[in-house]
């Protein structure tokens, strides 16, 4: 399975991912029905990231605009976190940091940032349709925007119709969606998978304000996203909207870089310089395989020898609720020939300590024991609908298909509690309709 994974350690932008895309082997041509259908061009280029030779995709107006048409700096406020030249508010004055050179408007050609007028979502949609894109980039692109306008939507407490982007509806942030979309088909990946995404730290000033990093639109885009978010490692933002709502479209989270024959590699440049991070988005391309998915567990579990049967029983919604990823409990013989149980709990590393507290405080144990387990392979799991007809009415069952890495499918297991719904509904046993649901599956496939 052909897969492009992203390395988020330093964030995401809209010019991030144009630029590592292309570093990967994106065609840039393939941009040409963007700059055929607005006032803009691509510029390609390279510059030096804390000794990394990074690319850069810098999107120009086609000709000099005086006024910068609808534009007011003021109002730009989220596409702006990789250096733009924006005023950021920090704590401290060690944290003002260089931005790139290549941005600056002393050259001869005038940065399309913020260009045009701020549109409505339905306006971004209209342009979209009208940019004779091929089906498949326009169906993405109208995808990232969706998500961009719900998170606004929900933000600010309107109807998406009526959700009116700031800069994210301007000229250049529709060349940086829609142009992300044209490099990905050119790329020609099956699988997309970004590692957790560092959104910075500290304050921005967006249009209605000063904000904590990461802004309120990211923060419902992540909602929404399968990947994950963590703070740092600098004082500055560095995930924009525009960023989170290609990745939360596009990509899977994975928690970190998975086993690739490389085909390619390249480094997008940020715009911010920092002193011992290079602010780049590192993109590779390489055969993905068809194994398993590698997930980075630890395993806890102690001994109980007094904890009541109901007790018991609750484990895996509490311990669930708080993070565990699986809980088994298993019979067995304790001091004094007295039986007792040994419950043993999956979890994720950052979620240990939490599970650990509430397994203490649930069972009254005195202790929890922790097993650096270090990983499991895991397979990636979808759920289809059977659709079963019985004595002349329809009964539904969701069935969980399993499939490696590369989409090759090797189990399905009907749900144990639809096909009891149903078993109580009919003169069927659950192991029939069970087996029916899955019959049914796996003739659609």
């Amino acid at each position: 399975m052909r897969t492009l994974a992203f390395d988020g350690r330093m964030g995401a932008s809209g010019d991030m991912l144009l630029a590592a895309l292309v570093a990967a082997g994106a065609d840039p041509a393939s941009l040409s029905p963007v700059e055929n259908a607005l006032n803009v061009r691509y510029e390609v280029g390279t510059t030096e990231k804390n000794g990394i030779l990074a690319t850069t995709v810098d999107v120009l107006l086609t000709e000099t605009v005086g006024d910068h048409g609808d534009s007011d700096p003021e109002e730009n406020g989220h596409e702006h976190a990789h250096g733009e030249g924006y005023d950021h508010s920090h704590e401290s004055d060690e944290h003002q940091y260089e931005h790139r050179e290549h941005h600056q408007h002393e050259h001869d050609h005038t940065h399309a940032e913020g260009h045009g007028p701020h549109r409505t979502y339905r306006e971004v949609v209209e342009l979209v349709g009208e940019m004779d894109l091929p089906a498949d980039v326009e169906r993405d692109a109208l995808a990232v925007f969706e998500i961009l306008g719900e998170a606004e939507a929900s933000v600010h407490g309107t109807e998406l119709d009526d959700t009116h982007f700031h800069e994210v509806g301007a000229d250049d942030a529709i060349a940086d969606v829609v142009g992300v979309c044209l490099l990905l088909a050119d790329l020609g990946v099956d699988r997309v998978v970004t590692t957790p995404l560092s959104t910075g730290g500290g304050d921005v000033d967006i249009a209605h304000g000063v904000y904590p990093v990461p802004t309120p639109a990211v923060v419902e885009i992540a909602k929404r996203a399968d990947w994950s978010l963590k703070g740092g490692p600098v004082e500055a933002e560095l995930l924009t909207p525009t960023g989170a709502a290609i990745l939360a479209h596009f990509a899977e989270g994975v928690d970190s870089l998975p086993t690739l024959e490389l085909d390619s590699s390249g480094y997008g440049a940020g715009g911010y310089t920092f002193p011992d991070h290079p602010n780049v988005l590192r993109a590779l391309v390489g055969d993905g395989g068809g194994g398993l998915t590698r997930d980075e567990i630890t395993v806890l579990e102690t001994n109980l020898d007094d904890t009541p049967p109901e007790v018991l029983g609750s484990l895996q919604e509490t311990l669930t609720a708080v993070g565990a990823r699986d809980v088994s409990i298993l019979p067995a013989t304790m001091k004094k020939a007295r039986p007792g149980h040994l419950v043993k709990v999956i979890v994720k590393p950052e979620d240990a300590e939490r599970v650990a507290r509430t397994l203490a405080e649930e069972t009254g144990t005195l202790g929890v024991r922790e097993h650096g387990a270090g990983h499991r392979w895991v397979a990636s799991r979808s759920f289809e609908t059977a659709t079963l007809d019985i004595g002349g009415k329809e009964y539904d069952v969701a069935v969980k298909v399993a499939s490696d890495a590369a989409g090759d499918v090797y189990d399905y297991s009907a749900e144990y509690d639809d096909a009891l719904t149903v078993a109580l509904e009919t003169d069927l046993s659950v192991r029939e309709v069970m087996r029916r649901a899955v019959e049914a599956v796996r003739t659609t496939e």
